[in-house]
């Protein structure tokens, strides 16, 4: 990662925090999740330490913010360009504290969040989620106008049954 330049940074502290630390990416910052009596020494190297991780996770995925962004763009070429700028998000990023759904979205501030857990799934999956997603822009709820617009993506039906066996697997795994 030569000639990357390096995220800003925020570290949280934590009282009920004891031992463990985790980060994660919030748009163009990284935010770092410490105990709170970790000297600022300790402090310094988790930051290092956790900014190696996600650097190395986002490249062994090569999916990064950037590339969502640009993802996007392209869904929307093909299957949203009537709407112009309606379907064009303020921001597209992958997110960390999002486990009980797939992906989000804001209309509000034209923002979308996909989980992490949808970067290890078939491309054409990441897309499915990532378009309905879009459509939201357009259409808020999910309502016949939305499906439509969901619907013009040709995998739509195999990824919604895809994320029904990978919801089911972990349903199954947590009894």
């Amino acid at each position: 990662m030569a000639g990357a330049r390096k995220p800003v940074v925020e570290v949280r502290r934590s009282v009920r925090r004891r031992r463990t630390v985790s980060a994660y990416r919030d748009g163009e910052r990284v935010v770092v999740l410490i105990p709170d009596q970790f000297s600022r020494a300790e402090e310094s190297e988790w930051v290092d330490r956790m900014l190696a991780r996600l650097a190395a996770r986002e490249e062994r995925n090569g999916r990064s913010d950037d590339d969502l962004l640009l993802r996007a763009q392209r869904l929307i070429d093909r299957y949203l360009a009537e709407h112009g700028r309606v379907a064009v998000p303020a921001s597209v990023r992958w997110v960390t504290n999002q486990n009980g759904r797939w992906g989000s979205c804001t209309p509000a501030d034209r923002t979308i969040r996909i989980s992490h857990r949808v970067q290890e799934m078939p491309e054409w999956v990441i897309d499915y989620v990532l378009l309905h997603e879009l459509a939201h822009l357009v259409v808020p709820s999910h309502n016949a106008r939305f499906w439509a617009l969901v619907g013009r993506y040709p995998k739509t039906e195999r990824a919604r049954g895809y994320l029904e066996g990978v919801a089911a697997v972990a349903v199954n795994l947590t009894d």
